[in-house]
């Protein structure tokens, strides 16, 4: 029973789709009663008998032509070919059908199954009264009027609906899009900002607490002053502290999002501007400033020794900036984990990159036993984003410890930044257009109007053709159907019936089967043959003169002229 109930339940939910709200129920009902009742008013002035069951008939297709669009168009397409009442609503079944059926060729299919019962019923009807040959034609041609046509406007009309959806959609999903992604940038900003705090204010808080510890361990200092000292270089290490736990909220904040992501609506990626300040600003520092830092370094009592090998060539801005950053956070590095210790910085123009190294050795125990200095304040960030300023000018940086328990940093960089150009172009067509950019899709779709468009062109000529060929047959019909008066009177009766059909037009019963059992009584045992008779004077503009020739035995018994009103 549960089977049978779940059956049951599927049925209905496939045949009368919801939601039915009661506004749509009564709406339902109303028009399906005036569809019944339509139906039924034609049935009757017909005179066919039939009328309450066509419109109950009509009723129930109305209600279920949403759910069962394929069913329904063929039921009545049926119904259409023997119940002229039916009409109507195979012109609203074929629009749902267009509407509904998606699949192309199951439309199709449906309309050739429909025009063939729809054909059928409409020869089992009139086949005594039409010939075959005129009944086909007739019945392709009003089919695609009252059924093809609406359909072709019904899916025009839903393909459009559902472009229309679809581009709304997508409207708001890049609205959205937009919205996420200036976020992005937000973050970015911020960690941009985080970089450059972490490269500009570490690298002088690092100096400064050399230099503090330097003199807290210079003899001629007196115990208050050394003592003011140590105060100053425990401020500097906290201030350091900080610095470093800030730099890593900002790095947190933003750690979620890619580094090559651009922007929309003109905000700039921070990757670009962490990269460097753009092709039309200049680099802060540059490989020119890494000889302040040397100096820098030295007055506060580091040895370091600067060395430039090859031949010094130009330098994109972003390339400039992340070699200055490179040379800033290595001395930085190496002030804070191994202060005393000897310091090496090298420039190396090489044929296709510049290479920056900076190595120091291991830091003397005597400068960490009297300064008492503990663990060096890291926050984990410096190489990370070392690393992140080389990749996005296309370079790469290598940093570990080196045989003679010291350590090394070198970086290689392009003179030209490849990426980061290319990554500064694709920034740059973003903000022109505001928006993120939409892939081409591998073909060009066409509009849903052009296949409606197309099918209604060959409905059109179609249906011409059919009516050419109406007027051609039927002036070809009825000049077979009709004897000239000269023609009559030259047959004489008694002639055989072989030699007068010779003489006689083909006929087309289509035309002349109104005037069979007309005139006087037909001699017994004759057949007849009727044609209308032209050029006979004395017909009014209602009446039509016949021409009757009835045969028997083999030859012409009787000929008769008479007029019938028209």
């Amino acid at each position: 029973m549960e089977a049978i109930a779940r059956a049951w339940n599927t049925a209905v939910r496939t045949a009368l789709p919801g939601p039915w709200r009661p506004r749509r129920v009564v709406g339902e009902a109303l028009l399906a009663l005036m569809m019944g009742g339509f139906a039924a008013l034609m049935e009757l002035l017909s005179n066919t008998g039939q009328a309450v069951l066509v419109g109950v008939g009509v009723a129930v297709a109305w209600v279920l032509r949403k759910g069962l669009p394929a069913t329904v168009l063929v039921v009545v397409a049926a119904a259409a070919g023997w119940a002229v009442g039916s009409i109507p609503m195979l012109v609203c079944a074929g629009w749902t059908a267009g509407a509904r059926i998606r699949r192309v060729w199951s439309l199709v299919g449906t309309f050739v199954v429909g025009w063939a019962l729809f054909t059928m019923t409409g020869v089992l009807k009139e086949g005594a009264s039409f010939s075959p040959k005129l009944l086909l034609p007739l019945s392709f041609g009003a089919f695609l009027v009252v059924a093809v046509l609406p359909a072709l406007y019904g899916r025009y009309r839903a393909q459009r609906r559902a472009l229309l959806d679809a581009l709304r959609e997508r409207n708001e999903q890049l609205l959205r899009e937009r919205v996420m992604v200036v976020h992005q940038a937000r973050l970015r900003e911020r960690h941009r900002i985080a970089q450059d705090m972490h490269d500009s204010l570490g690298h002088q808080l690092a100096l400064i607490s050399v230099h503090s510890g330097a003199l807290e361990v210079d003899r001629t200092l007196t115990d208050r002053q050394r003592e003011a000292v140590g105060v100053l270089r425990q401020a500097a290490v906290a201030a350091m502290r900080e610095l470093r736990e800030v730099v890593g909220v900002l790095h947190d904040e933003s750690t979620a999002v890619p580094a090559t992501a651009p922007a929309a609506g003109g905000v700039p990626t921070a990757g670009s501007a962490a990269a460097g300040a753009g092709a039309g600003a200049p680099a802060r520092g540059g490989v020119d400033g890494i000889e302040g830092l040397v100096d820098s370094s030295r007055a506060a009592g580091a040895g370091i020794d600067l060395t430039v090998e090859g031949e010094r060539r130009p330098l994109a801005a972003a390339v400039d900036h992340a070699a200055y950053r490179i040379v800033q956070e290595a001395l930085t590095n190496a002030h804070k984990h191994a202060p005393g210790a000897p310091i090496g910085v090298a420039l190396r123009y090489e044929p296709d990159a510049l290479v920056v190294e900076v190595t120091n050795a291991r830091a003397p125990e005597l400068v960490g036993a009297r300064v008492g200095v503990g663990a060096a304040v890291s926050g984990g960030q410096g190489l990370t984003g070392l690393r992140e300023r080389a990749r996005l000018v296309g370079g790469m940086v290598h940093a570990g410890p080196t045989p003679e328990q010291g350590f090394r940093l070198a970086a290689v960089l392009p003179y030209e930044g490849e990426e980061q150009d290319a990554a500064a172009d694709g920034a740059e067509a973003w903000m022109l257009d505001g928006l993120p950019p939409v892939e081409e899709p591998e073909r060009k779709r066409r509009s849903p109007a052009m296949g409606c468009a197309l099918g209604v062109v060959a409905i059109a000529v179609t249906v011409l053709g059919l009516a050419v060929w109406g007027v051609v047959a039927f002036v070809k019909g009825t000049n077979d159907a009709t004897v000239q008066q000269p023609m009559y009177d030259q047959i004489r009766v008694g002639t055989a019936e072989s030699e007068v059909l010779q003489t006689l037009p083909r006929g087309n019963d289509f035309i002349t089967d109104t005037y069979k059992g007309t005139g006087p009584e037909i001699p017994e045992g004759a057949h007849c043959r009727w044609f209308a008779l032209n050029g006979a004077p004395g017909a009014g503009w209602n009446e039509e003169h016949v021409a009757r020739f009835c045969f028997r035995d083999g030859a012409l018994v009787e000929k008769q002229e008479y007029v019938i009103s028209g």
